[in-house]
């Protein structure tokens, strides 16, 4: 660059540089109103999806301080409980799962202990995940969740070797299904390859949870998970997800 720079007039090298200085110009105004491309811009719970969603995502999961901020921004207020555990079950960050709550949907049970990340990808994949593709698929909206579970000291499969589960530190939930606002309940278990408007929406749940969570386990996956959605934000390299 500088030794094409050196061979025009200085006029041409004005030029040049006056191009340079409006294309940075121009680019940065763009990202102001594109926030999701920005990776300097904090993640909101309404900001769409972008080409810098995965590396914000990725910092909730890696900073427990940027996922409560996260959360206090979308005015979502977890009780945080005490740590508790030891060993490879030991729960340092831990609160009550409130986002589901603050956005207007229950819960059954109705209380569930997680991670601020777990609890800050939930938000996003109400916000973005459930509530369009209930919408989409089954012409109304969902009222209430229903999970098996967050916490269980235990190994990957339930053994006594192999590695530690996400969920042996509450940083993982198992959903069973959803029921609709009329009182319709849509269950992973009898649903995924059943109707094709309840399919349609669970497939899309699932896919829509591979943003905002590091791992997403399916039916698709294997016979342990027939009946839940399992989504855990276990930390991976450069926002890297597993979506099966």
């Amino acid at each position: 660059m500088l030794s094409f720079l050196g061979r025009l007039p200085l006029d041409r090298i004005a030029l040049v540089l006056l191009a340079l200085v409006c294309l940075v110009a121009a680019g940065l105004t763009w990202l102001a109103d594109h926030p999701e491309h920005d990776p300097r811009s904090p993640l909101t719970l309404d900001q769409p999806e972008g080409w810098a969603t995965g590396l914000k995502l990725a910092a909730l999961r890696d900073d427990p301080k940027t996922c409560a901020v996260f959360l206090e921004r979308s005015a979502i207020s977890p009780e945080i409980l005490p740590a508790t555990g030891d060993g490879a079950c030991r729960r340092e960050d831990r609160q009550q799962l409130a986002s589901a709550s603050a956005l207007g949907f229950g819960l059954s049970p109705s209380t569930a202990q997680t991670t601020c990340a777990v609890d800050a990808a939930f938000a996003r994949w109400l916000r973005h995940g459930i509530e369009p593709a209930a919408r989409t698929h089954l012409g109304q909206g969902v009222a209430r969740i229903e999970h098996l579970g967050t916490y269980n000291c235990r190994r990957i499969g339930g053994g006594e070797e192999g590695n530690w589960s996400e969920h042996a530190t509450g940083n993982a939930i198992d959903i069973a299904g959803f029921v609709l606002e009329d009182g319709t309940r849509v269950s992973v278990l009898n649903d995924w390859n059943g109707d094709a408007g309840k399919g349609a929406f669970l497939h899309a749940v699932r896919d829509a949870a591979c943003g905002p969570f590091s791992t997403v386990l399916s039916p698709d996956y294997n016979a342990a998970h027939a009946n839940h959605l399992h989504l855990d934000q276990a930390p991976r390299t450069m926002g890297y997800t597993a979506c099966r």
